[in-house]
């Protein structure tokens, strides 16, 4: 659906646009989702054997460079990333969607500065100290304490010693525009 609207955006504009660059445009934008749909039909065939991986998500850059997040229940090793990298690569060169073989392929976790996009993730970091920013801009740090298909739990503590005061929070997903693991030392 995101695709539809940006092309409608394009139709729009088409008239200050010369004819091949709007052609050329249009088709990276299908190219690129004929891409991102192929390369997780793989993936997902890959990651059936291991049922405590699951795909985060997929970008391809213009130069048809490839960036896969993976990541895991247990957590995601560089073996398990090499070892998905070759497979998917093999899978890729097989298949011939890049006839010329132009294409590069990365496949790393998220990383810690990433924010938290699917509830596995969520789940995942139970336990963690997370920092929410919502979409008003506002941010609220806290540990994380529990999550459901609608929100989250977090748990906020001020002061120190015997001031120290407990507070948490119901935060549901809607109000959330990014939450981020936030690493202590």
């Amino acid at each position: 659906m995101n695709i539809f609207i940006v092309l409608l955006t394009f139709a729009k504009e088409a008239e200050t646009i010369e004819g091949n660059d709007y052609r050329s445009l249009l088709y990276f934008i299908m190219a690129n989702e004929t891409i991102i749909q192929t390369v997780e039909g793989f993936l997902q065939e890959l990651l059936n054997a291991h049922p405590g991986d699951f795909l985060v998500s997929i970008r391809v850059k213009p130069t048809n460079n490839i960036k896969v997040f993976i990541d895991a229940d247990e957590g995601m090793s560089i073996e398990k990333c090499v070892r998905y990298n070759r497979a998917l690569y093999k899978k890729l060169e097989e298949s011939g969607i890049f006839s010329d073989g132009n294409f590069s392929l990365e496949i790393s976790s998220p990383g810690v500065d990433q924010p938290l996009t699917l509830l596995r993730q969520y789940v995942k970091n139970k336990g963690r100290n997370v920092e929410v920013t919502f979409n008003d801009g506002t941010q609220k740090e806290g540990k994380l304490l529990e999550v459901t298909e609608t929100d989250i739990i977090i748990e906020q503590v001020t002061g120190k010693g015997k001031k120290a005061e407990t507070k948490q929070f119901v935060i549901p997903f809607e109000n959330i525009k990014t939450t981020t693991v936030q690493v202590q030392f």
